[in-house]
């Protein structure tokens, strides 16, 4: 349920930010940018913290939801876990190579030396999902304390058969 909410928070900030950037240039093509840190440091700030959540980054949700699905696989079965960590590590190498040719390096092009960095709106909208992603990662209990009483009536629904 954490690696849900945190799914929940961190897939919907990268989305945002794709959309920032494609109003801005109008493509999705990953090789038109490149160098956006020189023309949006703030942005490129916020798409880092994302991207990093996204990889399991301790601090962020993504880790702790990430941590507590693989601890959870391990005590159904080694090759679950093994399969779920083998996932968090193809995912966490393809954000990073899309952080690296999208953020990183030289700026790619006019367009992109043209970007206009965050206005307001979408600073503020950037900044309560940041917030939420690391006020997860860092403080988890609030929520398992929340779901605890649902997940229990929910496991003891499930192992009670219908014979």
């Amino acid at each position: 349920m954490v690696q849900m909410v945190s799914h929940g928070l961190v897939s919907g900030a990268l989305f945002l930010c794709v959309g920032v950037l494609y109003d801005r240039l109008h493509t999705r093509d990953i090789g038109a940018y490149g160098g956006v840190v020189n023309t949006m440091p703030v942005f490129a700030t916020f798409m880092l913290v994302f991207a990093m959540a996204n990889a399991g980054l301790p601090g962020t949700s993504g880790f702790v939801g990430e941590f507590l699905v693989i601890l959870a696989s391990f005590k159904a079965n080694f090759w679950y876990a093994f399969l779920a960590a083998l996932t968090l590590i193809l995912g966490a190498a393809y954000t990073l190579w899309l952080v690296k040719r999208v953020v990183f390096g030289a700026v790619a092009n006019e367009g992109v030396a043209s970007l206009k960095d965050l206005n307001g709106r979408e600073f503020f909208v950037l900044g309560m999902l940041a917030l939420a992603v690391l006020g997860l990662g860092i403080w988890p209990r609030p929520l398992t304390e929340l779901m605890e009483p649902t997940l229990q009536n929910l496991v003891q629904l499930a192992s009670v058969t219908k014979l």
